[in-house]
């Protein structure tokens, strides 16, 4: 007998979970009905900034996920321009928009994220945008003007890559970052200073620390300048924002689920709501209260997920690893483990080559031996040895493992800058 499943949201996770249901699923048990808010199926939104960057001849296709199998499935309806309003758990059916009610056995909330705009006077102005869909980073390309300066709100990593983005369409890009340095939430001080100082050589002028007063128009009422806490006034032919995201939520409530302390649609470690029927995936699930702002948890949730709808072993989702290493603006950043040296007696080692444009730190336990985490900026070379001993006892010195030359002897080498 073949049942329905819905899914709320066509991102890269709920995408996932309909791939991986329909690539297992032989006997075809379910009928998938997705309900798509935007107006293009799925799509890679890791790469939008190489959408922006593209310019005029920048095929938006390119990010297609959806391939003619799946758009041409009998088993998989997917509405574009979709928008679900209302759960009833009772007639186990959703609303959308126009008035459309489709029934369920089971229900996947896949709906995502919301960008957050911070309350600032003329965030509304023409000339603002957000930096989310491909919409998004269509408008932002049509309105840049080369050799004008264009301000981006939030220093973290979608504000960079817009900030690049802006900088490659031949524009001057200022960032404003509320926290002391950028990147707060992968870098410590040390190395956001190493990664300002480096883009900054590009053309891209770091605001650190401050708050944005408000957005001015100028006088055909279009955004003309950001005029910042300490009074400092940036011009702006626009303005884009990247203050982070919100889970989206809003189906939790009105329907009796509980959302987690800081929002999300509350699931345990099968993401599985308190409704047998209903379970939530990606960025709106808070799994045993936490929210995940990354696509890779969101795919391993969805794995889960697609096991359980299959009667197949599910392993539960037991956190993620936020590891990361990228390239910004051309400089290597990478972060690991407990990068803010946050375990109550961690210690510090600190490499910082002023002249090269290098900076790292090792955070390890009190035993000054065992590796907890670590942040390199400028030189990420040392960054796969030193993610796999996150945990263990370092076979080396610190300033070996930076080196990449680990041996097993002691080491009892001096070491610059303890902490």
């Amino acid at each position: 007998m073949t049942r329905t499943l819905v899914v709320v949201g066509h991102g890269m996770v709920g995408h996932w979970l309909v791939e991986r249901i329909r690539d297992r699923d032989r006997e075809g048990r379910w009928r998938i009905v997705v309900l798509a808010e935007e107006p293009r199926p799925a799509y890679d939104r890791i790469s939008l900034s190489s959408h922006l960057e593209g310019g005029e001849d920048g095929d938006a296709g390119a990010l297609d996920l959806t391939g003619p199998d799946l758009l041409d499935d009998p088993m998989a309806d997917i509405r574009l321009s979709t928008t679900a309003v209302a759960v009833d758990r009772r007639a186990r059916t959703v609303t959308s928009a126009d008035g459309t009610v489709t029934g369920y056995d089971a229900l996947v909330l896949a709906t995502g994220s919301r960008p957050f705009v911070p309350p600032i006077a003329g965030r509304d102005l023409p000339g603002c945008f957000r930096y989310r869909t491909v919409e998004d980073v269509e408008a932002i390309r049509a309105a840049a003007v080369p050799g004008r300066a264009g301000v981006v709100i939030g220093g973290g990593l979608l504000g960079l890559e817009a900030a690049n983005a802006l900088r490659l369409l031949g524009m001057r890009s200022h960032v404003v970052e509320t926290a002391p340095h950028l990147l707060p939430l992968q870098i410590d001080a040390g190395a956001g200073q190493v990664l300002a100082d480096l883009i900054g050589k590009l053309g891209v002028q770091p605001h650190c620390g401050t708050i944005t007063r408000s957005l001015d128009p100028g006088p055909d009422g279009r955004v003309r300048a950001v005029t910042l806490d300490d009074r400092t006034r940036l011009e702006a032919a626009l303005v884009v924002f990247a203050t982070g995201v919100r889970p989206r939520d809003d189906l939790a409530e009105p329907s009796g689920l509980t959302r987690g302390p800081r929002g999300g649609v509350l699931v345990d470690d099968h993401c599985r709501t308190p409704d047998p029927r209903i379970w939530a995936i990606g960025e709106c699930a808070a799994v045993e209260g936490r929210c995940y702002g990354l696509v890779a948890p969101g795919y391993r949730m969805a794995e889960c997920v697609a096991a359980q709808l299959l009667g197949l072993p599910a392993r539960p989702f037991a956190g993620a690893d936020t590891s990361t290493r990228l390239k910004l603006l051309g400089v290597d950043v990478a972060s690991f483990g407990d990068c803010h040296a946050e375990t109550p007696g961690a210690l510090e080692y600190i490499r910082h080559r002023h002249r090269a444009g290098s900076y790292a730190k090792l955070v390890l336990a009190d035993d000054a031996r065992t590796l907890l985490g670590g942040v390199l900026a400028g030189d990420t070379s040392a960054y796969p040895l030193l993610h796999s001993l996150m945990g263990r006892e370092m076979p080396a010195g610190p300033e070996q493992l930076l080196l990449g030359t680990p041996h097993h002897g002691p080491h009892h080498e001096r070491e610059p800058a303890w902490t």
